[in-house]
């Protein structure tokens, strides 16, 4: 993106919190919100003519993840935040597990929903550990081989804990001592590993694959 402005694309069916998003977002030097609806169906047309860096989506009629899915499989595929009023709705698992780069809880201060764009925006997923843990023990899919097949290393091991930990790629060079890239090296060799797109489904797999238990600490 260089040094564009971040598009953003506000899709929320509540009239007032979809214009406080706006006018959050539209405060912020480096951001601008290129579109909004209030219906998810509009969300893929709107897409694609857009173009947005990131497409910040709350609960719509058609659902997030079915949006989410349609939306990642376009040309130029945006960066999807989804917004939600409860942590533990099992649409936000289901949107994380089609590709979503993470969740916002509506009550999040403003502060917050810029840094969570920003950082989307940059690449990075927005996981928060005890949500995801809350999101993955109610869904009870956990238990398996713990990833035994999937030869990680283990660096590469303590780099998945790291990521279910919600750290971003310069927290994890920084506790490990190592340099960024070889961090950036070690996620993307993860993610290839136990078959993910992206850290939300790597997290995800580690959770449901019992390699990490939802019921303690990362």
């Amino acid at each position: 993106m260089g040094s564009a402005a971040i598009g953003v694309l506000v899709v929320e069916d509540e009239e007032f919190v979809r214009a406080g998003l706006r006018a959050i977002l539209d405060a912020e030097a480096g951001i601008t919100v290129v579109g909004e609806a209030g219906d998810g169906a509009q969300v893929l047309g709107l897409v694609r003519r857009l173009r947005p860096d990131v497409l910040l989506m709350g609960m719509p009629a058609v659902g997030p993840v079915a949006a989410t899915r349609h939306v990642l499989a376009s040309d130029h595929p945006p960066r999807v935040l989804i917004l939600t009023t409860f942590g533990n709705d099992s649409r936000v698992y289901d949107a994380l597990r089609a590709g979503a780069a993470g969740f916002l809880l509506k009550r999040a201060r403003p502060v917050e929903i810029v840094r969570a764009v920003r950082t989307v925006a940059a690449g990075e997923s927005l996981l928060f550990p005890a949500a995801v843990r809350d999101l993955v023990a109610t869904r009870g899919r956990c238990g398996g081989d713990g990833l035994r097949g999937a030869g990680l290393t283990e660096r590469e091991a303590a780099i998945l804990r790291l990521m279910a930990r919600g750290l971003s790629n310069a927290e994890m060079a920084a506790e490990l001592m190592l340099g960024l890239e070889t961090v950036q090296t070690h996620v993307g060799d993860v993610l290839v590993k136990v078959g993910a797109r992206d850290r939300p489904q790597a997290v995800l797999t580690a959770y449901e694959s019992g390699f990490i238990d939802p019921h303690r600490p990362v």
